[in-house]
């Protein structure tokens, strides 16, 4: 696995622990909610190059906000 392959996906791991913590749910839910909005590889990880500048809370907390307005829009 390429360095930055791992960075990013430790970033990942990391905003995913975090978010879960935030709202109180298992990681497991989060990911898997995250995933079906297909959140994890276009956000997390492809948007890696800018989010690592961030602190966790920040990503913690983009995820979450970012996560929310899919369910929203997809739930309409």
């Amino acid at each position: 696995m390429h360095e930055s392959d791992y960075d990013k996906i430790h970033l990942a791991i990391m905003a995913i622990d975090a978010a879960a913590r935030k709202i109180n749910v298992p990681k497991t839910e989060l990911y898997d909610r995250l995933n079906k909005q297909n959140l994890v590889h276009n956000r997390l990880i492809g948007m890696y190059d800018v989010l690592h500048t961030q602190s966790l809370d920040f990503v913690a907390d983009d995820i979450i906000e970012t996560l929310h307005n899919y369910e929203t829009e997809n739930a309409i």
